[in-house]
């Protein structure tokens, strides 16, 4: 199958490994792995703040970037892996096209929320796609997932609520060679982030994170794992600036789960210092914070 990688705007700038480890696993599967490179920003942060006449050309670009990848064959289907963007693609994109058309929005075309939807049912969250699309049930026995120590899992919100993901991130987890995943106490409340809500109700936001933080570094796990970098930026921030550590006295980390799956005995993901595959350039902007 081929695969077009939808890499994200905060992963391209700031988790570069969590894309490459996204190809990593797609690509050990037997997938090939396209990158089209029109691709920019899918406008949830535009959307999520009321910015819908803002939002309209960055949908428009997303739809015309991806559909036209699909309609010449060059992949099958589309991957991103977060959560909260693919859900601003299957939730958002049309939602903002119609309401362009609606309020007579410059720009607006008539024909854009039914491609949006059409891209939409064939983009998928990494996890989603391997388990729904690919079938991959067991990441040790299937792609080699290899990493001694213990985690714990926080589901993002929208990938929770909006996709509905269920457990399919953590029972991936669950099957890594080596790995303990621990049970996250109050898992389903928000770490406060909400892109850009942290900034506008930073007090309101702050004690979410203090709360999440807590409950995490409660686990005695090394490192938490999740499927959003947003989320793994602010959980991580709240961690460094706090200095917590483990019981081992190393600080407790954030991760990303597709650098957990692409984890192998070979090619180990690190856990004193920074996080990182061994096989990845030393000093290379993103992973676990």
């Amino acid at each position: 199958m081929r695969i077009a990688l939808f890499a994200t705007c905060i992963v391209d700038a700031m988790y570069p490994r969590v894309a490459q480890a996204t190809v990593e696993i797609l690509e050990r599967l037997g997938h090939e792995v396209v990158f089209p490179s029109g691709q920019a920003c899918c406008g949830q942060m535009h959307v999520n703040s009321g910015y819908f006449p803002e939002a309209l050309p960055v949908v428009a670009n997303h739809v015309r970037t991806f559909e036209s990848g699909f309609e010449a064959g060059e992949y099958d289907v589309a991957v991103a892996p977060s959560g909260s963007c693919v859900a601003s693609v299957k939730h958002q994109h049309a939602m903002v096209a119609d309401w362009a058309v609606e309020h007579g929005v410059k720009g607006a075309d008539s024909t854009l929320a039914g491609r949006a939807d059409a891209v939409g049912a064939r983009t998928y969250e990494l996890a989603q796609l391997l388990t729904d699309v690919l079938g991959v049930t067991d990441a040790a026995a299937q792609l080699g997932s290899y990493l001694p120590g213990t985690i714990t899992y926080h589901p993002s919100c929208h990938g929770m609520r909006l996709l509905r993901l269920g457990d399919r991130q953590r029972a991936l987890l669950s099957t890594v060679e080596a790995l303990d995943v621990v049970d996250l106490p109050e898992a389903e409340q928000c770490c406060g982030f909400g892109g850009t809500f942290s900034v506008k109700n930073a007090d309101v936001s702050s004690a979410m994170l203090a709360d999440k933080v807590a409950n995490i570094c409660g686990t005695g796990a090394e490192a938490c794992a999740g499927g959003d970098a947003s989320c793994l930026m602010h959980i991580g921030g709240g961690l460094s600036r706090e200095k917590r550590t483990t019981p081992q006295g190393r600080p407790v980390r954030t991760v990303h789960l597709a650098e957990v799956l692409a984890s192998t005995r070979e090619n180990p993901l690190t856990v004193d210092g920074e996080l990182a595959l061994a096989g990845q350039p030393a000093g290379a902007k993103g992973g676990a914070r």
